[in-house]
Parts: structure tokens; C-alpha cells; sequence
């Protein structure tokens, strides 16, 4: 339930960058001891809280991103431990920056697409031993000062002038003087949401390996993992020194490469005080290996600065190790960025002047996602931005959640804003996805309404051959025989694409409401799904299994997505096994395909094609990247060529998931994990042994306990260890195809 609210919006009426806020206030006498005391809090912008002088909490960047129009989420914290000591007066704090409510969003290089100014928003609820109720709230007696922040943007970065640092500006004893005052905005509190995802904070520490000097003398800091978060150090120089950090994924040439990232700066400047200041700026975020620093007095070692990790709390679930070293390496990129790109929002990539929730990824990246981390919470609360943003367009699912380029289309865009297949598909596969992972039946069908108006809306676009191949398409985005200025021109055709993807929908959507009890949907959706099936079959689809278009993503997605059978389906396997070996058994798939490859060689009859593919290390291939030096994945097979410079395309990254959705084919065919019934209340234990491994295991914490696999081939031999968690059971099926059932607990077979 909400709480009800007192508080006001308010802003800085002469600070416009980074004010500080504060008052000052009395417990009321006479009603004993504090019994209880909660801090609700929010912001347009990012706000950090103070009590006292100290940090309310570990959190960073609050209220995160959200559809702000119809949902500002509130974050709450219990402070009743901090008013134990008795003392009456007290100074509640809010340190505020631009964050993605004011800072510029996306590359149109457009601010304040929320709104105009910062807004900061506090309630703190006081119920003391006698059942007496004070509430301190923000409102327009508040005071405002600037604070040492003289710029703040998530792109560009951060700026801090510790000559005008002020550290008790939130205590008791803090300035007198040097305040100004505020201002009531206009807001509905009816936006304001309770969090249902976690909140961002630090989560790591990495210290640099090496620093190092450029061919043109800058000092280079190497981390030795591309990662998000930011710098910190404390250094000592003299007053008004002005140190700059320039912050890029890669090196080209051996200097700082800093062209993906398009117009963002990533740079934050500090100017010294002369005494001892620690910089961390907590109002931005950059997504770096390397770091170039400017100004530094002395010499810098590595033991003077550190990386700090930043993301959303989500806790690991699922491993995955094998005896291919190159293997463990890229499933350990693809952990790398799910850790970078779950920054409160699942974004494409952390770096560039974009960050944004691009549906398509999270389409093809959600079960990978689920295995390795507890996102339930986390994609359940952008699930509900996607919703509000869909039910506020006609039922179209957004290319981006929350969906800033309504705001400020980009030209290459503009025009084309409708359902596209992979990208809105989002709202139909995520939730099942979901669903299978976590068997969290009120989460459905929270999610139901969504997936609904996406599949019905598509119905309406379809042509009267019911086929979807009318209206923009990212279909097969970044195939890798593209050229680089042009991403979506690949070689499978996009109306197979979609009408395969909406096909899969239609299939899903009608399970959903079966589960839900939805019979009537459930009649409708299979209808639409024969529908487009016999479509599909009848114009692209030949009588010796060729499909229009003749490439590995359209026989993988005609395969995986239920539209072959029997002879139709070993043909078109054989085919795309073909096609595989034909293309040197290097990636020739984008967007769509790739996520499925593996999975239609492997239920083909082609385990070995599939780990051939998997195991090349040319270029472009999954591994090809790991043998650049990759510690993460990368938006393009080839982000960086061979001879070490950058890709020549105007939008590569370096720390993008979605090729990495092979993850979840390492999990459920080389480890063997999957879950026959939602929530791994049933499991399957499947592993199947190829391309030269001997040994590979996977362990998940599943809703019910620990569920792990290991095998290990010797000869003829395969011995397979199985953790069953109790309450549950498994079916292990051998390579051989024979099963068993397994009853929770551990067990070991050798067949």
C-alpha cells in the first residue's frame, strides 16, 4: 500500500547544477522514543540521501530509470536504528544530480526529455512509543546551496571542485550561511511506485595491472576487465590542480579508443583543494578498461586509484565451467556484461550515447540472463515500464523500454515506430521466459495484458497472405556479411524472420492463457499460430526444405520456432548444416539467428556441427573476440579486426549481451540444465558431450535449492554427478537418449 503522501517536489530556486538540500528539524517532545522511522524517497534526477551527515544508505543513482510519466519509484529505507541515540535535533540531507530524469538520453543529443529541472521528493515518517506520528517532509521551508558537482551527466561524466566541498554541509554543526531557497514544482504524486526491482550499488573492486605510457605520452591505467562503474583514489596536489580522466573499452593503436563512443565524453575532471580529497563520482557511470589520466601530480602507480563495479543487486545464480579454456572465457564475458548492461535498466551497452533498454537484446539474452543471475524482480519491475509504455501507444511494444526516443526520434527511425518482430516480441517471450525460470505465476500474469496487445496488434499488421513482411524490420540485425555502415541488411529475408517470430509468439501466447485459464485466448492464439504456420509453410518454405533465402538464421528460426516437422525438419537441418560447413563454421547469423543456431543444429541431428561452431576461433566466430583479448561481448563479430583497429562502422560496442545468448545452449546442451516444469519444480539433466570436451559442469540455484550437473568423458566412458534439490525431481537423459528418474538428493551414473 502507498504511503500518504505529504511531501512536495521541490528544486533549487538558484542552483542548477547539483544543488544540495537540506533542513533542519525537532522530534516532538513528549511521546518517548522513537519506535519507528522510514525514509521514502525519490527524484527527477538522482538523489542521495543524508541523515546527520552520513549517507542513508549503500545505494547509488535512486530512483534509477524508470517510465517517469506514469511511474517514479520511490525508494525506502527503515532509519530507526539512527534516532536510538536520543538526541532531538537532527538534519535530513538530499544530494541531487542530473541523472536520466534531466541529463541528455540517447544520440540526439536533446536534454531534460523528463523534466527541465531537479526535483527531489522525501517523506520520513516518525512513530514514536506512545503511537504519536510526526512526518518531516520536503516542501517549500527547505534550504538550497550548490555542492562541489560543477557538472554532472551520464554520458559526459562528472566535475568536482574540492575548493568548494563543503563535507558537513548535511550535520548538525554544518554551515549557517551559504543557503538559498526553494521552490514547489508541479507533480502528481500519483506516479510515484514502491521499487519490485533491487537498487543499484558498488559492487566490487578491481585494481589496475598495469599503467602505462601511449605512443603519444598519455598516461594509460589498464584494469584488465572492461567494466561499469567509475574511479576512485584519494590524492593530495596542490590547490587548483586539475586532474582529467578520460575512460574507453579498448586501445587502437595504442591509444585511448574513444570513437565508439560516439559524442559521449566519458570524462571527469576534479580540481584539487591542496589538502586531501576522494573523488568518486557517484552521479554518472562509465563503461572502461582503460582509463587515461591527466593532470596527476607525481607519478601514478597502481596502487593509487582503484575501479569501482556498479550495477543493480542481483544475486549469481548459475555456473557453467568446461575443459575448453577459451569456452570458460566466454561465458565468463557473457556474465561480465549482464553485470554491465543490468544497470537498473537492461541496456544494449554501457558506454556510448545510447544505454538504452533495447527490447530486441533482452528477447534473445532473457533465458541466459535467468540462469546466471536472480532477475525475477528485476525484469519483472521493466516489465511494468514496458506495459505502461505499450498501453500508452496502442499496444506497441517499443523499440527501447523506457522508451526515450518517442521523445526525440532519430532520423534513421523516424516514421517506422510499430510493433518489429525480435525487438516487441519482447512481451510475449520474456514472461514465459520468466516463467520457466522462476514458476512465479502472479508475475505472469501481471505480464499477460502486454503480451496480449503485442500479439493482437501484430494480427492486425499482417498481410492478407498472413504473413508479417510489411513495416520496418531490425530482423537479422548485424549479420555479419553487413557492411558496416549498413546493419540491417542481411541475408535472410525479413518477412520469414518475422512471420517465424510472431509464429512463436502466437505459440507462446496461447500457453500463457492455458496456464492462466484464459481458454478462449488460448483457442484464439492457436488459431492465428495455424494461420501463420500454414502461411509460412506455403510461401517460403520449399517441398525439399529450402527456406527463402537459403542462410542459418532462417533454418534455424524455421526449425526452433515449430514450423517444420518430420521430413520437412530433417531436410531443412540437413541443409543448414550445409550451410554451416560451407561458411568455414564461422558465425554468418545475426540478431535472430544466432540465439538458435546451435539449438536447430543440435535438435537436428548435428550435435557436432553446432559445437563446431561454437569451438572456431576465426573470424567472425564466438570465440574469435576471446582470442582478441574480449572481456565481454562484443556488439559486432568483429568490433575490432584483426590488425587491431576498430571496427570503421559508427556504432560498435564492446559490452553488448545479446551475442552472448549461446550462454544459454552451454547451459541446457553442453552442461545439461533445464526445467521440464516452471521453477525447476521438474528438471531435465541432458547433458550431451561433443566437440572434443571432457569435462564441462553447471550449477544452479533454482526457486527449490541447488540443482548441478558434472561429467566428465574418459574413453567410452561418461561418468555424469547430479544434485537433485529436495523437494523436487529430475529426469537424466544420456546421450544414448535412454532416462531415468532421479529423486532429490545426489547421484552418480556412469554409462
Amino acid at each position: 500500500m502507498s504511503p500518504r503522501w505529504h511531501a512536495a517536489m521541490i528544486t533549487a530556486d538558484d542552483v542548477p547544477q547539483a544543488p544540495l538540500l537540506r533542513t533542519r528539524f525537532t522530534l516532538d517532545e513528549g511521546h518517548g522514543e522513537v519506535a519507528s522511522a522510514v525514509l521514502h524517497v525519490t527524484a527527477l534526477g538522482v538523489v542521495e540521501p543524508h541523515l546527520d551527515g552520513e549517507p542513508v544508505s549503500q545505494d547509488v543513482l535512486t530512483p534509477g530509470w524508470s517510465s517517469y510519466e506514469w511511474r517514479l519509484r520511490h525508494a525506502t529505507h527503515d532509519l530507526t536504528e539512527r534516532f536510538a541515540g536520543g538526541a532531538a535535533d537532527h538534519v535530513l540531507g538530499l544530494a541531487l544530480g542530473n541523472g536520466w530524469a534531466v541529463g541528455r538520453l540517447a544520440w540526439s543529443g536533446k536534454s531534460g526529455l523528463y523534466s527541465d529541472r531537479i526535483g527531489a521528493f522525501a517523506q520520513l515518517e516518525l512513530r514514536f512509543a506512545d503511537g504519536h506520528e510526526q512526518v518531516v517532509v520536503t516542501g517549500p521551508d527547505w534550504q538550497a546551496r550548490p555542492s562541489a558537482v560543477t557538472a554532472d551527466e551520464i554520458y559526459d561524466g562528472q566535475d568536482v571542485d574540492f575548493r568548494r566541498l563543503e563535507p558537513r554541509w548535511a550535520a548538525l554543526d554544518g554551515p549557517a550561511d551559504g543557503w538559498s531557497g526553494v521552490s514547489v514544482l508541479e507533480f502528481d504524486t500519483g506516479r510515484l511506485t514502491e521499487f519490485v526491482g533491487p537498487p543499484i550499488r558498488r559492487q566490487e573492486v578491481v585494481k589496475p595491472v598495469a599503467v602505462t605510457a601511449s605512443p603519444s605520452g598519455k598516461t594509460l591505467v589498464d584494469f584488465g576487465q572492461n567494466l561499469v562503474g567509475w574511479l576512485r583514489f584519494t590524492v593530495t596536489g596542490p590547490e587548483g590542480t586539475t586532474i582529467t580522466l578520460r575512460h574507453a573499452e579498448v586501445l587502437e593503436h595504442g591509444e585511448l579508443g574513444v570513437r565508439p563512443l560516439r559524442t559521449a565524453k566519458a570524462t571527469d575532471h576534479l580540481v584539487l583543494s591542496g589538502g586531501a580529497d576522494t573523488f568518486e563520482p557517484t552521479f554518472t557511470f562509465h563503461g572502461f578498461r582503460y582509463a587515461e589520466v591527466e593532470g596527476w601530480p607525481g607519478e601514478l602507480t597502481v596502487d593509487d586509484l582503484e575501479a569501482v563495479v556498479v550495477h543493480s543487486q542481483l544475486r549469481r545464480t548459475g555456473e557453467f565451467e568446461c575443459s575448453h579454456e577459451l569456452v570458460n572465457q566466454l561465458h565468463r564475458n557473457v556474465v561480465w556484461g549482464q553485470k554491465g548492461n543490468f544497470l537498473d535498466v537492461p541496456t544494449d551497452c554501457p558506454q556510448r550515447d545510447e544505454r538504452l533498454g533495447w527490447t530486441g537484446d533482452l528477447a534473445v539474452f532473457g533465458p541466459s540472463a535467468a540462469y546466471l543471475f536472480d532477475v525475477s524482480a528485476f525484469l519483472r519491475d521493466w516489465l511494468r515500464d514496458l506495459d505502461a509504455e505499450q498501453a500508452h501507444d496502442d499496444g506497441i511494444t517499443p523499440y527501447v523500454v523506457p522508451d526515450v526516443l518517442k521523445f526525440s526520434p532519430p532520423k534513421e527511425l523516424r516514421g517506422k515506430a510499430d510493433s518489429t518482430c525480435f525487438w516487441s516480441d519482447v512481451a510475449v517471450w520474456l514472461p514465459w521466459t520468466l516463467w520457466q525460470a522462476y514458476g512465479d505465476r502472479e508475475a505472469l500474469a501481471e505480464a499477460y495484458p502486454a503480451a496480449v496487445a503485442h500479439v493482437r496488434h501484430v494480427e492486425g499488421l499482417l498481410s492478407p497472405t498472413d504473413l508479417w513482411d510489411e513495416g520496418f524490420q531490425f530482423a537479422d540485425w548485424l549479420d555479419p556479411d553487413a557492411p558496416p555502415d549498413d546493419p540491417a541488411a542481411a541475408k535472410a529475408d525479413k518477412g520469414v524472420v518475422s512471420t517465424a517470430a510472431i509464429h512463436r509468439s502466437a505459440r507462446t501466447a496461447a500457453d500463457m492463457a492455458r496456464v492462466l485459464g484464459h481458454e478462449e485466448d488460448a483457442d484464439a492464439f492457436d488459431a492465428l499460430a495455424v494461420r501463420l504456420r500454414t502461411a509460412f509453410l506455403q510461401h517460403y518454405v520449399s517441398d525439399d526444405g529450402t527456406v527463402l533465402s537459403d542462410c542459418a538464421t532462417v533454418y534455424a528460426l524455421a526449425i526452433e520456432f515449430g514450423l517444420l516437422d518430420g521430413e520437412l525438419k530433417a531436410k531443412a537441418g540437413h541443409r543448414l548444416a550445409e550451410v554451416v560447413a560451407k561458411a568455414g563454421y564461422r558465425v554468418s547469423t545475426g540478431f535472430a539467428g544466432t540465439p538458435y543456431v546451435t539449438d536447430a543444429l543440435t535438435s537436428t541431428g548435428h550435435l557436432e556441427e553446432a559445437y563446431r561452431l561454437l569451438l572456431e576461433e576465426g573470424c567472425p566466430s564466438w570465440l574469435y573476440p576471446v582470442t582478441m583479448g574480449a572481456t565481454t561481448i562484443w556488439e559486432r563479430w568483429d568490433s575490432m579486426l584483426p590488425d587491431g583497429t576498430i571496427n570503421p562502422g559508427q556504432m560498435t560496442s564492446f559490452n553488448h549481451y545479446a551475442l552472448g545468448a549461446v550462454a544459454d545452449w552451454m547451459h541446457r546442451v553442453v552442461a545439461g540444465l533445464s526445467p521440464l516444469e516452471p521453477g525447476y519444480a521438474r528438471s531435465l539433466v541432458a547433458p550431451r558431450p561433443g566437440g572434443g570436451l571432457t569435462w564441462a559442469k553447471g550449477g544452479l540455484e533454482t526457486p527449490h535449492g541447488r540443482l548441478a550437473v558434472s561429467w566428465r568423458q574418459d574413453g567410452d566412458a561418461l561418468s555424469v554427478d547430479v544434485t537433485v534439490p529436495a523437494g523436487t525431481s529430475a529426469v537424466l537423459r544420456l546421450p544414448d537418449g535412454s532416462e531415468r528418474e532421479l529423486a532429490a538428493g545426489e547421484h552418480s551414473v556412469t554409462a
